[in-house]
């Protein structure tokens, strides 16, 4: 059997693990409400009324890609493209490649920054893997513009955290929408997980400031996960409803 991913793939083993998704999630999160494209997430009014589900709906699709057989890796990303045409359609206007483009780089840089943040230092050679496995999921989305290399996409990633953020009348109100949903307890733990992940330019334009509690948080977490209390620990983090949700991303229970 042909995988879209490779077997003993670095990717897989990001993407394997609940703990490195929920902070993906917790980094796209950030970069979806300064990102100059938001309107197109709102577009829809799935975003505001749903925050949570829409994110998730974004990291699980990119999970569904990573452990599909090769052609159904393609059908999920045919569908991913089909479900875009018909925003399009609806709005009468073309998602810029560049928005694309935005969402594509932002999976790339938190599968890096998540795992490296909970697990280890990934080595150059693992890094562009982690670019490569995306640059095909853009390629088969016919996403113009496409870096062809990880170090070409560094040079990009830096020119797209300068030009294509903002903080504006969106990003106030997601956040709000964050809180509503979290509830308080939990949005302030959002808030301090991507203090420590995400670039300084997005956490500037978030102003969320330069120290976290992560910091002692984090080593105590994974001492929990060695004797088998970290759920209890991302149940601290995540309502009910999403729980299982996310308890079944770990890759020995899909």
């Amino acid at each position: 059997m042909e995988w879209f991913v490779k077997e003993d793939s670095v990717v897989r083993e990001i993407w394997g693990n609940a703990d490195t998704i929920l902070f993906i999630f917790a980094g796209a999160s950030a970069e979806f409400a300064v990102n100059k494209s938001v309107d197109w997430l709102y577009f829809t009014g799935k975003l505001p009324a749903d925050p949570l589900g829409r994110l998730f709906s974004t990291v699980t699709y990119a999970r569904r890609i990573v452990f599909s057989e090769y052609q159904a890796a393609l059908q999920a990303i045919d569908q991913i493209t089909a479900i875009h045409q018909k925003v399009e359609n609806e709005r009468g206007a073309k998602i810029p490649d560049w928005a694309y483009r935005d969402v594509l780089f932002m999976l790339i840089d938190y599968s890096i920054r998540s795992f490296e943040l909970l697990e280890r230092k990934l080595t150059g050679e693992e890094k562009a893997e982690v670019f490569e496995v995306f640059h095909n999921v853009g390629s088969r989305m016919g996403i113009g513009g496409l870096p062809a290399t990880y170090e070409a996409w560094l040079a990009m990633r830096q020119k797209q955290l300068n030009e294509n953020f903002v903080k504006s009348a969106f990003s106030v109100d997601l956040y709000k929408q964050y809180k509503k949903h979290l509830g308080l307890p939990r949005y302030v733990m959002l808030k301090e997980v991507q203090v420590q992940l995400v670039p300084q330019r997005i956490s500037r334009l978030l102003s969320l400031g330069n120290w976290s509690a992560l910091q002692v948080i984090l080593p105590a977490y994974k001492m929990a996960r060695s004797f088998k209390l970290h759920q209890f620990v991302k149940n601290l983090i995540l309502p009910a409803k999403y729980q299982m949700e996310i308890a079944g991303l770990d890759a020995g229970t899909h």
